[in-house]
């Protein structure tokens, strides 16, 4: 897999192709997520390259005019010694698709706002890229044509995720569920090196051909993702054993966009120091914890990976353990970025990735998470598209609250007052009191001790039913 060196931070060009149905809006945010993406993997993005065609070029992405212009950026050639467009019968017949590659396009610099449009293509001067990053999923010949023409690396949408989930990656269960995927996308992507092309001699005497140096390579991977998945399944097995522990507490789940703010709003529901930072794929770990201060019952809230549009097939196949946890959850709660303009398809891609996964079942509650950098009319636009969502920021303490309530309502019934009168010689279901409910008042008569307490209704029924039992009253 391709990596930087520690320190360094090379520049890279934006690569996307606009096929039909795709409009401005969605490819400029598909290349802005793209772009968040590199400097998340330590790239500054300096310039992009787009072009609209029917469909993704089959050997090279882009046509051959849009390829010159990508080389500009990167000191390459442009073009590809001993490759025929497929569809081409000589050079001198050109197919109907020439015409429409290289059609002259106007090239705005997105960087450099005080840039003229720029009729010709290539960079401004002074401006290269070390790195092509292409906002789509490359086949290996595609990828292999592309850094001949460049000159450059070429990293796809799916490799840039996948880089980054090696570098986030902190226990040793994300750590496999990574590997796997890595090498998955890597063995295809293997090329026979130089002076390495013999085939080790054969079995039994030595005879036959045998394997090639690539084959035995691409074997190795096979072995060690068997391998891994065996390691995977023990670890994913206890991590069964601890939710089955834990099965009897009501458990919710938040689940959403990357940085969308989920680890935020679980810092703030259950007070717990949980890695927070505005970058994407902050979290890969699943983390549980209890929703403070502790209710009754207990409920608990687990923080799961986010998701992405057009995350690795095998990524997603390797952290569907790490997702069982939203699977099993009693509700989920859907966080979405409000403020970004490009939250409706983001919600989407979060409810395609948790139906491919079955973790669909469970009701579901949506979060408009950072309303305080909504404005007071488009919000109101969202709660006339979602009118059943819970508009809040993780950084406002009463909505918080609100959402905690919230929570405690679904899971133990609506917050009530009550007063009770608890005999002398039951004196221990006072302590009970204390410990599950908040006490308003507290006096003492010669029947006893009379309480008046709010809690969760399943809270003050059970206690209403033990002190029955012990002879008490509850008025």
């Amino acid at each position: 897999m391709w990596t930087i060196a520690e320190g360094e931070k090379p520049t890279a060009v934006v690569v996307a192709v606009q096929l039909p149905g795709i409009d401005e809006a969605e490819l400029t945010s598909s290349m802005e997520e793209l772009e968040r993406l590199a400097t998340t993997l330590g790239l500054i993005p300096v310039g992009r390259v787009t072009q609209r065609r029917t469909a993704l070029a089959p050997g090279l992405v882009l046509g051959e005019g849009k390829l010159k212009e990508l080389a500009a950026w990167t000191g390459g050639t442009g073009e590809v010694l001993g490759y025929q467009k497929p569809g081409r019968r000589n050079d001198d017949e050109p197919n109907d698709d020439d015409e429409a590659d290289d059609r002259p396009e106007v090239f705005t610099n997105p960087y450099d706002n005080s840039a003229p449009p720029l009729e010709a293509f290539g960079p401004p001067e002074g401006v290269s890229a070390a790195v092509v990053l292409v906002d789509h999923e490359l086949s290996p010949t595609q990828q292999r044509n592309l850094e001949k023409a460049t000159g450059v690396d070429v990293l796809d949408r799916a490799s840039v995720i996948l880089e980054i989930f090696f570098r986030h990656a902190k226990t040793r269960e994300a750590r496999l569920q990574v590997e796997i995927a890595r090498l998955g996308y890597l063995a295809p992507r293997l090329r026979e090196s130089a002076g390495n092309e013999d085939r080790v001699r054969g079995g039994v005497g030595g005879k036959g051909s045998g394997e090639s140096s690539l084959e035995l390579d691409r074997r190795r991977i096979r072995d060690r993702i068997a391998e891994l998945r065996r390691e995977l399944q023990a670890i994913s097995s206890g991590a069964a054993t601890r939710r089955q522990r834990r099965s009897n507490l009501p458990t919710v789940a938040l689940v959403g966009y990357t940085n969308a703010g989920k680890s935020s709003l679980m810092r703030a529901l259950t007070g717990s120091e949980v890695y927070v930072a505005d970058k994407l794929f902050a979290t890969l770990d699943t983390t549980v914890r209890m929703l403070a201060p502790p209710t009754e019952p207990q409920i608990l809230v687990t923080d799961t990976v986010g998701f992405i549009k057009k995350l690795p097939h095998d990524l997603v196949a390797s952290f569907r353990s790490t997702l069982d946890e939203a699977n099993e959850a009693d509700l989920l709660l859907h966080v979405v970025d409000a403020a970004d303009p490009a939250m409706p398809s983001q919600l989407e891609v979060t409810r395609r990735v948790l139906s491919e996964l079955g973790a669909d079942g469970a009701p579901s509650l949506l979060i408009l998470n950072k309303c305080d950098r909504v404005s007071d009319e488009d919000l109101q636009q969202l709660m006339l598209r979602f009118p059943n969502a819970v508009p809040m920021s993780a950084r406002r303490p009463d909505d918080v609250a609100a959402l905690r309530l919230r929570l405690i309502e679904q899971f133990a019934g609506a917050i009530e007052e009550r007063e009770y009168v608890v005999p002398w010689a039951s004196h221990k279901i006072v302590h009970a009191l204390h410990a599950r409910c908040e006490v308003l008042t507290e006096s003492h008569t010669d029947d006893g001790t009379v309480l008046t307490v709010r809690a969760p209704k399943r809270t003050l029924d059970d206690i209403a039913a033990a002190l029955a039992n012990a002879g008490g009253d509850a008025a």
